[in-house]
């Protein structure tokens, strides 16, 4: 078994969309007003299922709660991956949870949050 992607909602498909290029998941070419986009890992290791929350809440019949349900940490290529990742998350307006640091077991770690709420690790082996 391996886990194949991570869901998250957003209430702004647009911004959360321009987040996650950020971080460097690549997107086909999807409509501006989409409801539902699956951004792939550089690697294509994982798949990102993003889903309005208009759409889920009548899918499900409630809204969803931004920035509760998930968590997920995102293994880069270097510490100074981490470092320029972390930068243009936080040039771009997003808040850091944590500055970049030198975690004691052994990765460059730095946590960042997306335009709804979800935190991001972001890691590097040293």
């Amino acid at each position: 078994m391996k886990i194949d992607a991570v869901a998250v909602s957003s209430t702004n498909m647009k911004n959360t969309m321009a987040f996650y290029k950020l971080l460097g998941f690549q997107f086909d070419a999807y409509d501006a007003d989409a409801q539902h986009v699956e951004p792939r890992t550089p690697q294509g290791s994982a798949r990102l299922m993003i889903d309005a929350a208009s759409l889920l809440a009548d899918l499900l019949g409630e809204a969803p709660r931004p920035g509760n349900h998930a968590v997920f940490a995102l293994q880069l290529a270097s510490a100074a991956e981490v470092d320029r990742v972390s930068a243009a998350v936080k040039a771009a307006g997003h808040p850091l949870i944590r500055e970049p640091w030198d975690a004691p077991w052994g990765q460059r770690y730095a946590i960042v949050q997306d335009p709804d709420g979800y935190r991001i690790d972001l890691y590097a082996p040293h």
